[in-house]
């Protein structure tokens, strides 16, 4: 339940509250430079997952992830507002595993690991800097940045196999003489190819993150989030499978060359739209809260017992940046001497 507004002194809007920007302004200024020493560290792999971002369609939607991300603070501003930060011993141990992790996906290649370390890196800089109760209250936004780190190749060639079956199964069903090899279908009307461009990935992984986001804003229920989400990823499969047969059928009639070319410009956008706007849609008479509502509340921590004595070691802000410094210039050495 939200704070009772009636406890809590109001002030004008738009009023400057003197006491919380004095607790939080060196605080932030200390995350800040944490962040920027961790950027540092990971430069290489920060510039690659921009360009990803900015260049392969698959990840053009994580464009919007910061985005997403700095909204999902603001709505917890209020909350932050009533509670003072904290430097944690716990994410200092976070930000070592995560800093490891970069370490090995940058020493074995594995461009992965050293992504989701950079940005764990950043995650875990949070808790350590500002404490346990506030990453508690950011949760939900930290969990989202998750989504920062570019995958889904690994899961390019099943898809690309999933959707040529479901893609000959509604062929044959349709009347339409058709053999499969593979990811290769052959009709009267031509040879057809499901490519990685075809797999549905893109739309996959755009559908899981729009998933969590929705999940965790607008249902309080995991019953229904875990359904919402099933749903996010099954419709899209199997949207993407029918895409793929209509294609083919569309071709019997036209041809393979401008079917191919209606398939880009029609299913591409308008038909994956109506897909997005049907899960919504379906799930809209079934939310259960605003998006304000998200996440724990400061007034629900102080609940807590276990957090309570989780802050009982206190530690000093200079110490937490000083010590995510240190860890980023040790594994920076450590990265440039380990390489061959």
């Amino acid at each position: 339940m939200p704070p009772d507004p009636a406890a809590t002194p109001q002030k004008p809007h738009g009023a400057p509250i003197m006491p919380i920007v004095a607790a939080w302004r060196r605080p932030l200024a200390a995350l800040a430079a944490a962040v920027l020493a961790l950027i540092a560290l990971g430069a290489r792999e920060w510039g690659e997952m921009l360009h990803q971002w900015w260049s392969i369609d698959t990840y053009n939607h994580l464009l919007l992830v910061p985005f997403i991300i700095i909204w999902l603070v603001r709505l917890k501003a209020s909350e932050l507002a009533r509670i003072v930060p904290q430097p944690a011993w716990p994410g200092l141990t976070l930000v070592a595993l995560a800093i490891a992790l970069w370490w090995a996906g940058r020493v074995s290649g594995i461009n992965l690991f050293a992504h989701a370390g950079a940005v764990g890196a950043v995650q875990a800089a949070v808790v350590a800097v500002l404490g346990l109760r506030a990453a508690l209250l950011l949760a939900l936004p930290l969990a989202m940045a998750a989504f920062l780190v570019p995958f889904g190749d690994e899961i390019v060639a099943p898809l690309q196999l999933l959707t040529a079956e479901i893609a000959i199964a509604l062929t044959r069903w349709s009347g339409v003489p058709a053999t499969i090899e593979g990811i290769y279908i052959n009709t009267p009307a031509g040879l057809f190819i499901v490519a990685e461009a075809c797999s549905g990935v893109k739309f996959l992984i755009a559908m899981v993150t729009l998933a969590v986001l929705v999940c965790f804003t607008r249902f309080a229920s995991w019953r229904r989030r875990a359904l919402f989400l099933a749903a996010c990823v099954i419709v899209p499969i199997l949207a993407n499978g029918v895409r793929a047969w209509a294609t083919i059928y569309i071709a019997q009639f036209i041809g393979a060359e401008a079917a191919g070319g209606f398939d880009h410009i029609v299913y591409g956008w308008v038909f994956f739209a109506l897909v997005v706007a049907l899960l919504l849609g379906g799930a809209w008479r079934f939310f259960e809260r605003d998006p304000h509502e998200h996440g724990w509340h400061a007034a629900t921590l102080d609940r807590w017992e276990w957090l309570a004595r989780a802050e009982q070691r206190p530690l000093d802000l200079p110490t937490a940046v000083m010590g995510i410094a240190g860890m980023a210039a040790i594994a920076a050495i450590a990265a440039t001497t380990s390489m061959p």
